[in-house]
């Protein structure tokens, strides 16, 4: 299917983004795959939501960043969603072998995981999507237990921070995916430009990882293009400029995005709990409105292949999990662990449809979503500044 950009192992993912820099600033155990210039200090900035084709179709709102686009564009992995990348990256590892399969995904007791906020995702039976949380049941370093890069660089002897709202502080993600380095927390944007700008001054080998995510929420609530998103990417442009006319020498600050978006035609809706065909057999829907995880009862898997292939049609694509595993959608490896919590069948969604459900209420009414594979949601920036 043409407009699928399957992940592949080429070394320009997001699982190569920090080994890429730890290479360029010649860390032993690391590689540079991506071709960052040598540094001293690297740092990250993550803008969520930030396409590689949606900063091409809006450059005249970010030109500075539209400027930079000289490099060829990252591939985020499947599913193209916040939870999967920003644990690919800090773990650089794919979805396959850290775990994080999805924005909800089936956890060992038997329902779903939310990872945003690491508790239970709620039923259909409970549309008001009641949650309780799972640190102490599924604690995060048992659901993802490989080291992440930032404990494998801070044993290298890499002063290693993390830049993230202080919301974020010891909660699931964070301990899932960045480990190891000294939190960070930021209330507002002058926050995240001096914290930056002072872990890249640092007196010996550092590396800092720091997020900003306004675009994507004015993405999903407005719709990605919309008039606040597109004032909104105004001025991280101008934050991207000020940064690059601070930066100190030897450092290296590279501007990525952990997906892009796309807007949703409410018209090209699937909705998953009124079709009696998609509910039959299906023990939990899980993932996201444009790359679902569908888990069926015992012996039902053919029969609800089947029911959704023919419902979703030439909108999206209907496979088992065995074949996207073979696929390679999760990683050249997928764990024995991991295996269990991808959907016996996924269904992605193509151009702008999404499968809805009342265990989302609020996530299936947004105007602008992501998660499956068009280059519009699979292919992001990397900005290189500095070096």
């Amino acid at each position: 299917m043409d407009w699928i950009v399957a992940p592949d192992d080429d070394g320009r993912a997001l699982p190569d983004v920090l080994p890429s820099l730890l290479g360029a600033m010649n860390v032993a155990g690391f590689s540079d795959t991506i071709g960052f210039p040598a540094c001293r200090t690297a740092g990250v900035l993550l803008i969520d939501g930030l396409g590689r084709d949606l900063l091409r179709e809006h450059a005249e709102d970010a030109p500075f960043m539209a400027s930079l686009l000289t490099s060829p564009p990252l591939k985020a992995g499947f599913p193209t969603t916040t939870v999967t990348s920003i644990t690919s990256l800090g773990t650089g590892r794919c979805a396959g072998e850290h775990g994080l399969v999805g924005y909800s995904f089936a956890e060992p007791s038997g329902g779903l995981l939310h990872p945003l906020s690491w508790g239970t995702h709620g039923t259909a039976s409970d549309s008001a999507g009641g949650r309780r949380s799972l640190l102490d049941q599924w604690p995060p370093e048992q659901a993802q237990p490989t080291p992440t890069v930032l404990e494998r660089a801070a044993a290298a002897g890499v002063d290693v921070r993390t830049i993230v709202p202080a919301e974020f502080a010891n909660t699931g993600l964070t301990r899932a995916a960045f480990r190891g380095a000294d939190f960070r927390g930021l209330r507002a944007l002058g926050d995240l430009a001096a914290e930056l700008l002072a872990a890249l001054s640092a007196g010996g080998p550092a590396l800092c990882y720091g997020y900003h995510g306004h675009l994507d929420f004015l993405g999903h609530i407005h719709g990605p293009g919309s008039l606040p998103w597109r004032l909104q990417l105004t001025v991280i442009d101008r934050l991207v400029a000020m940064l690059a006319e601070r930066l100190p020498r030897d450092s290296v600050l590279t501007v990525i995005a952990d997906h892009g978006m796309v807007e949703i035609d409410p018209g090209e809706a699937v909705d998953a709990d009124t079709d009696p065909a998609l509910r039959a057999g299906v023990r939990l829907l899980g993932g996201e409105v444009r790359a679902r995880h569908i888990y069926v009862e015992p012996g039902a898997l053919a029969d609800v292949h089947a029911a959704w292939r023919e419902t979703i049609g030439d909108r999206g694509v209907v496979l088992t999990g065995e074949q996207a595993i073979d696929e390679g959608w999760f990683g050249p490896v997928v764990a024995d662990s991991v295996r269990p919590r991808i959907g016996d069948v996924l269904a992605i969604m193509r151009d702008s449809g999404v499968i809805r459900s009342v265990i989302e209420p609020g996530e299936s009414a947004l105007r602008g979503h992501h998660g499956s594979l068009t280059s519009a949601e699979q292919l992001v920036p990397v900005l290189m500044l500095g070096g």
